[in-house]
């Protein structure tokens, strides 16, 4: 089933706002992670942690999961589909893994810190406020510079559904004299 014009170009919107809002909570953590693990201030440290916390409990699997489906509903209902294109298929699997590493590795990652800074104790890692946005945020880098540049051409399924099509007559128009 293809969207509509209009449908596509809404699930485009919001796919894009959820991206780079993603995008830019990650940047967010990012800097929040940095001022926890440079500080010298436990004040800090527990504030940035806490931020995080609040940030990556309200804000991070929501928009994971709203980039997620709006891309799955605009790669099923457009012509780029799901396996036809090497980029599409690489960025669903990327957007699949990092909601995944959201949820199951930096959200408790970040709980352990807050649990920590609470305690009066040290981070428990500094890598664990720090290599979750770090590897998020290159994973969001990629998956931008692969939706604007589209490398890697078709798949396997793709050449053989555009080389169906190429051998499909042409609908038969009125006679021309």
């Amino acid at each position: 089933m293809k969207l509509s014009r209009p449908a596509r170009r809404a699930h485009l919107v919001i796919h894009v706002t959820a991206s780079a809002g993603w995008l830019g909570l990650t940047v967010g953590l990012l800097a929040l992670g940095v001022t926890a693990t440079t500080t010298g201030s436990p004040a800090a440290v527990e504030a940035s942690v806490r931020a995080m916390k609040l940030f990556a409990d309200w804000l991070l699997l929501p928009l994971a999961l709203l980039t997620l489906g709006s891309g799955l509903v605009l790669s099923l209902g457009t012509p780029w589909g799901l396996a036809r294109h090497r980029w599409v298929v690489t960025k669903f699997w990327l957007t699949l893994a990092t909601t995944a590493a959201t949820a199951f590795a930096l959200r408790p990652g970040v709980d352990a810190a807050v649990a920590a800074a609470a305690a009066g104790h040290p981070l428990p890692d500094g890598g664990d406020v720090l290599a979750g946005p770090v590897v998020s945020l290159s994973a969001y880098l990629f998956m931008t510079a692969v939706s604007i540049l589209k490398p890697w051409g078709l798949t396997r399924r793709g050449r053989r559904l555009r080389a169906a099509a190429a051998r499909r007559p042409e609908p038969a128009g009125p006679a021309r004299p």
